[in-house]
């Protein structure tokens, strides 16, 4: 993330990796007050055996575009709401890369889908995971449906 202060929202990634049992790490790299420590980053991740970045940033959010143009691996940007403009000019930062260099972009402040969409980028080379990625996705039929009920009930 660019700043401590992106792990109110970047968290819930990390929570979601951390229940499907994803190892991962958590830094603070800034694209803007750090550069070259962003570039040693994003050039040694996949050497270290990391597969996927999430990265998150508020405001002119140059973090993830910046690390998918110095790595091969896939990119999840998620734009971080600051104070002003509700989080649209992290969303346009990062969604507005040029041809290519793609970054995939979750929701203004959608860490969880990012760090759910990094364990599906996983999934795709690992069967036993993609396996419990389906049972979330039965788990959560089952849980609308439990609502459903909780609601139909209280009329």
């Amino acid at each position: 993330m660019g700043s401590d202060s992106d792990w109110r929202v970047m968290k819930d990634a990390s929570q979601a990796l951390t229940d499907f049992g994803i190892p991962h790490e958590v830094e603070v790299v800034s694209a803007h007050r750090t550069p070259d420590k962003l570039m040693q980053y994003a050039r040694e991740a996949r050497g270290r055996g990391i597969r996927v970045i999430i990265a998150g940033a508020g405001g002119a959010a140059h973090l993830p575009g910046m690390l998918a143009s110095m790595t091969p691996l896939p990119v999840v940007g998620v734009p971080v709401p600051l104070a002003y403009l509700d989080g649209m000019d992290s969303l346009l930062s990062i969604v507005q890369m040029p041809a290519g260099i793609p970054v995939a972009t979750v929701s203004i402040g959608g860490a969880r889908n990012a760090g759910l969409l990094a364990v599906r980028i996983l999934g795709t080379s690992d069967d036993e995971l993609a396996d419990r990625v389906e049972a979330y996705a039965l788990d959560l039929e089952v849980q609308v449906e439990e609502k459903n009920e909780r609601l139909k009930g209280s009329l």
